[in-house]
């Protein structure tokens, strides 16, 4: 009868003593181990991903208070399911043993709000207490009402030590046949921190082993079954996000060997090229700048490269602009400029052009002096028309642009230096 039942299953703990991994959480005086010890449960939100024993963990609570386990699905589950929890937690508390019930909701993030706040009434009565599963952060898709009313903990991808001991235990209960090392490090590595994708595969090498009489699974065979290998990845939550905010604190700290290897973590992972090209255009404006305005027109060449010859050969000019960008001088000069020059237009109010700046394409406008006094910097010495003012009329010079010493800014910081001592050595009007 064990051989139906998935490997998964057959391995899950049954005591806080047995999980592999979130020791941060389970270990000795750690948050979860001290909530299990203290007698009382607390609703929380488990959060990581996929594979690391937010199941479990959640199976293990019931346990430990002798409560009532209802699990809900929110990917298939809905307003009803709800309602049937709270008539089930009802039950139980008003029946003769009086059990508490813990509602165990996964893929919390899943649920629209009206769904999420329907727990509200009952988390808040104590009628049972919630635990939420999810991979994404749940700052963005958990109510914050909610989200107030329970605890948060982080769990961690498994570590290769943690997944090797899984691989031992299963072969321990002779679920799987003998591994190379080379093999068994593969196969952790293919795992990617994901227990259940771990066990999964070596279902599926068990079964495979089997049928062509292996006695040990080799890394050459191993290798032929899994394909290419494939790395967890989510394309749109919380993961696809950390990384890309790690490729672009690589390029602003000129690490041109961690851009690219976040560069490829990002095409490994299914990213599509286009979105990095993009990405990448919006580095050299951030943060590159003027002090090297070839960067954009690099980034912008390497896009236009990408769309015409595709991958795998366009990514090959994607990875010479990310590390152009990471090597290039960096400037956030000209960022923060139009940030506080946005900034000041919003909260300043409407000051009119002044006259001499004005458009005078009619006899009127001219009449009305619109245009009157403009100096044409062209026919001024050096193209500069000295202590001309180009902003609204008492309005103080805001200083908004301020070029770094870095690259081309060098120069700009001396050409602006210049024109301001011409400025200020001008005859007023």
């Amino acid at each position: 009868m064990a051989a139906h039942i998935p490997l998964a299953e057959r391995l899950r703990p049954h005591s806080l003593g047995e999980v592999i991994g979130q020791q941060h959480l389970l270990g000795e005086g750690m948050p979860l181990r001290i909530a299990f010890e203290s007698g009382q449960p607390h609703s929380c939100i488990l959060w990581g991903p996929p594979g690391v024993g937010k199941t479990t963990i959640a199976r293990l609570m019931a346990d430990a208070f002798d409560a009532q386990f209802i699990t809900i699905s929110a990917v298939l589950g809905g307003v009803k399911d709800i309602r049937e929890a709270v008539e089930q937690a009802q039950s139980a508390r008003d029946g003769l043993e009086q059990r508490r019930t813990i509602v165990f909701v996964d893929e919390v993030h899943r649920f629209n709000k009206s769904q999420q706040d329907a727990f509200l009434p009952h988390v808040e009565s104590g009628l049972f207490t919630f635990i939420g599963a999810t991979t994404e952060n749940p700052s963005f898709e958990v109510n914050s009402a909610l989200l107030s009313r329970a605890a948060v903990y982080v769990l961690q991808p498994l570590s290769e030590e943690d997944l090797g001991r899984i691989v031992a235990r299963a072969q321990g209960i002779g679920a799987v046949p003998a591994l190379e090392d080379a093999a068994r490090e593969r196969l952790v590595a293919y795992a990617d921190g994901d227990a259940r994708r771990l066990l999964n595969t070596l279902e599926t090498l068990a079964v495979a082993a089997t049928k062509e009489q292996l006695a040990t699974v080799t890394d050459a065979w191993l290798l032929k079954v899994l394909g290419e290998r494939m790395r967890r990845y989510d394309k749109g939550g919380e993961q696809f996000y950390d990384t890309i905010s790690a490729l672009h604190k690589s390029v602003r700290g000129s690490d041109p060997d961690a851009a690219l290897y976040w560069f490829a973590r990002m095409l490994d992972g299914g990213a599509d090229p286009r979105y990095m090209a993009r990405r990448f255009i919006r580095m050299a404006a951030e943060d590159i700048g003027l002090a090297d305005p070839r960067a954009l027109r690099l980034a912008l060449d390497a896009a236009e490269v990408y769309e015409r010859l595709g991958s795998p050969e366009g990514e090959l000019a994607l990875a010479e602009c990310v590390t152009y960008l990471a090597v290039a001088p960096k400037s956030n000069a000209v960022y923060k400029a139009w940030n506080a020059a946005r900034a000041f237009v919003r909260q300043d109010g409407t000051r009119p052009v002044p006259m001499h700046l004005r458009n005078a394409p009619t006899q009127l406008m001219k009449q009305l002096d619109y245009g009157k006094g403009y100096r044409y910097a062209h026919d001024e010495e050096g193209g500069f028309a000295a202590g001309a003012r180009y902003l609204p009329d008492g309005m103080a010079a805001p200083g908004f642009y301020r070029p770094v010493e870095r690259g081309l800014e060098i120069r700009i910081g001396e050409k602006l230096r210049e024109l301001q001592a011409r400025n200020a050595a001008a005859p007023g009007d």
